[in-house]
């Protein structure tokens, strides 16, 4: 089965563009992603997610992922409740629908 990781982000209002603009244009084209979306949740969240091979292609493309975080971690607010800015989860699928 593949591995999902979902990550739940809400963006400061008015930064909408700068944060979907920083995931364009292969700027989110992360080693081993097989496919990625990101959804909106409501008014300022998204969420992304993303397919993988395996436990290992997710792991090993952290260091990219976080990179891009780094360029528009600016227009995130934080979740609180200690979660930060981003609000991870991953796993390998157990019932494919």
């Amino acid at each position: 089965m593949q591995v999902y990781n979902v990550v739940r982000f809400k963006v400061r209002q008015g930064e909408e563009a700068a944060f979907l603009d920083a995931h364009r244009g292969g700027k989110a084209k992360w080693p081993g992603l097989d496919h990625g979306v990101i959804i909106k949740t409501g008014d300022q969240t998204f969420c992304l997610i993303g397919t993988w091979a395996s436990q290992d292609a997710l792991m090993a493309a952290r260091p990219a992922m976080i990179k891009t975080l780094d360029s528009f971690r600016s227009v995130l607010e934080d979740q609180g409740n200690g979660r930060g800015v981003t609000d991870a989860v991953s796993g390998e699928a157990v019932l494919d629908l």
